[in-house]
């Protein structure tokens, strides 16, 4: 028993030591990412907030030309995030969608930078303009890169430690946008477009080397759970092939996922709860005989999971 107990000391004294050593890491992660975020910040708002300004300079547009050119880029600077969000959530995960997404951006400041620098075609510096826009589709996949970081469900000072998370984070994005906004103009305005595009390129480099430097400690837990549209698909297929069956007023005799988790079938994703709302939608996770009776598919027999996630959207598409 003695032998057994100082085993037991023995494990649970490499158990803290891992801990500790992850809670090092964590505190190096947080610092670093906050200064991965305030890099690319800098460097996105060193690029957008002189833009006009550059178009008219350098490649002789009209005032009205180069705005409505502006315009247009940061529109699809705000699309692309939802790109991002899906890969991350869909196929790639976070952390390689990060990975993509930031050498995409390195590639469209490099552009950026090469093209103010021999005054290159207008349709180089925009292929180098709509690179940076699409990488830099980052923030709503690198928060929650983030807090995947920290076991907060479970420890309470993990819990506090991703609340300081959350505040770098934000922190960051104010400090790179001032930072961009600001000293970086000054630097395009006073010293060139070459050394005021090129330190946005230079950035974007410490930005991945930052990020890179701290894969072997990532916790990437987080699996990609297949395409949301396609469930949506299965769940309208599968309701449609029902329509003739009548959903229980039971929510518990509805198809779903057994075990004690609380896991869904989607990978990395938990079970949501049964709601009353679009009936109809229930038919999907009613088990028939026919499906007893024949190996499970989704195009024919839905979990409630399943069914919720489609009903989510269609209120949010109704407005309510």
């Amino acid at each position: 028993m003695e032998a057994v107990e100082v085993e037991s000391k023995g494990s649970h004294g490499g158990d803290d030591r891992r801990k500790d050593r992850r809670t090092s890491w964590g505190c190096v992660l947080l610092l670093g990412n906050a200064l991965n975020n305030c890099f690319q910040y800098t460097a996105y708002f060193g690029v957008s907030t002189n833009l006009v300004n550059y178009l008219k300079v350098q490649l002789h547009s009209g005032s009205k030309a180069a705005a409505n050119s502006v315009t247009n880029w940061q529109g699809t600077g705000s699309i692309t995030p939802l790109a991002a969000a899906f890969l991350a959530d869909s196929f790639l995960g976070r952390y390689w969608t990060i990975t993509v997404f930031l050498l995409i951006s390195v590639a469209g400041y490099g552009v950026v930078t090469a093209s103010a620098s021999a005054a290159l075609e207008s349709a180089v510096f925009y292929a180098g303009l709509y690179l940076v826009a699409l990488g830099g589709a980052l923030q709503p996949v690198l928060s929650s890169f983030g807090a995947d970081q920290f076991d907060a469900e479970a420890d309470e000072e993990e819990r506090g430690r991703q609340s300081s998370f959350f505040n770098w984070f934000y922190l960051s994005i104010n400090v790179g946008s001032l930072v961009g906004g600001t000293v970086l103009v000054w630097v395009q305005s006073a010293h060139g477009w070459l050394l005021g595009y090129g330190i946005p390129a230079l950035l974007s480099v410490v930005a991945v080397a930052l990020f890179l430097a701290g894969t072997g400690a990532y916790r990437r837990h987080q699996p990609p759970g297949g395409s949301p549209l396609t469930r949506i698909a299965q769940v309208v297929v599968a309701a449609a092939r029902k329509c003739d069956v009548v959903a229980p007023a039971d929510a518990a005799l509805l198809h779903e996922l057994d075990g004690e988790d609380g896991m869904s079938a989607i990978l990395g994703s938990r079970r949501l709860a049964h709601t009353d709302q679009f009936r109809v939608l229930d038919k999907a996770a009613v088990e028939t005989a026919g499906d007893k009776a024949r190996p499970a598919s989704p195009w024919r027999l839905c979990t409630v999971t399943q069914v919720e996630e489609l009903k989510c959207c269609s209120t949010i598409f109704r407005g309510h």
